[in-house]
């Protein structure tokens, strides 16, 4: 891997490990609001009770998990960068009785396994994080069996997403974020349509399907979203932090105007968009 992709890595690493404990906190709250997503992406991995099956950039456990409880007479392996993160991933599954699994922290552009070891493939909101994702597809596919299933879940575009774009654009707004290179790791990186889908196509996978989700992030209150996004949401807590305390007074009333101005029934049920990419590796 190239140094500067390695970077990107490590610094990647030391984010989500920093912010596992806030992602142990609220992780009730987003395994509920990320939970279509993870359907989904079992729905079309068509799964039986013997696979054995690999979650990539699993974070605290899910699809995982979910997936463990449906191939009871097979085994689930749990990936992460983030060793934080797969603490809160096997503490959840000692809560739910969970034992068919195993924990494995690594790199998804060098993933520690044999050729054809898996059955099926999960990656639940990873892909748009790699920093090289057409690395990750091929390692994918490489691990994969002959006629295995590979699904990722991708958020969509910035203005399907106004539970992040509000945020960030009123953050963009009083302050100078220096503007990521073209084609960094980002949120809204695989969000167009088509794009997964091409990465999928170019790492030997064929009947590549797609398929656009959109739901709400319900939060209650606008008190509590804005709570959320300062302990979970890595950007917002990043800019915050360099921010005066009367620029982030003025940041927090504006986005406290606009969750107003755009749900106002004082819910904070903002809308978000997703898309499910699934594919299949070609029989031997």
């Amino acid at each position: 891997m190239e140094a500067q992709l390695e970077q990107i890595r490590e610094q990647q690493k030391e984010t989500w490990n920093k912010f596992s404990p806030g992602w142990r906190k609220w992780d009730d709250f987003t395994m509920n609001w990320l939970k279509p997503m993870g359907d989904e992406i079992i729905r079309v991995l068509q799964l039986r009770s013997t696979d054995v099956v690999l979650d990539i950039a699993a974070g605290t456990g899910e699809p995982g998990l979910s997936i463990a409880k449906i191939v009871k007479d097979g085994l689930v392996v749990i990936t992460d960068l983030a060793e934080g993160m797969l603490e809160v991933a096997r503490d959840n599954a000692a809560k739910r009785g969970i034992r068919n699994y195993e924990t494995v922290a690594c790199d998804v552009c060098e993933l520690p396994f044999s050729d054809n070891t898996f059955d099926a493939i999960s990656c639940r909101m990873g892909f748009m994080f790699f920093p090289d994702m057409q690395l990750a597809a091929q390692e994918m596919q490489r691990v994969l069996k002959p006629g295995g299933r590979i699904a990722a879940a991708v958020w969509g575009t910035p203005d399907q997403n106004p539970w992040v774009t509000m945020i960030m654009g009123t953050i963009s707004k009083h302050m100078q974020l220096p503007a990521p290179p073209p084609g960094a790791p980002g949120m809204f990186r695989c969000g167009s349509p088509g794009v997964l889908a091409e990465i999928f196509r170019q790492a030997g996978l064929v009947n590549v399907a797609e398929q656009e989700l959109t739901g709400k992030l319900k939060a209650g209150s606008r008190d509590n979203y804005w709570t959320f996004m300062n302990e979970v949401a890595a950007p917002v807590v990043t800019a915050m932090s360099k921010a005066d305390s009367n620029t982030q007074a003025k940041i927090r009333s504006e986005v406290m105007e606009l969750v107003d101005q755009k749900y106002p029934d004082h819910q904070a049920a903002i809308d978000f968009g997703a898309r499910v990419v699934c594919g299949q590796k070609p029989q031997a």
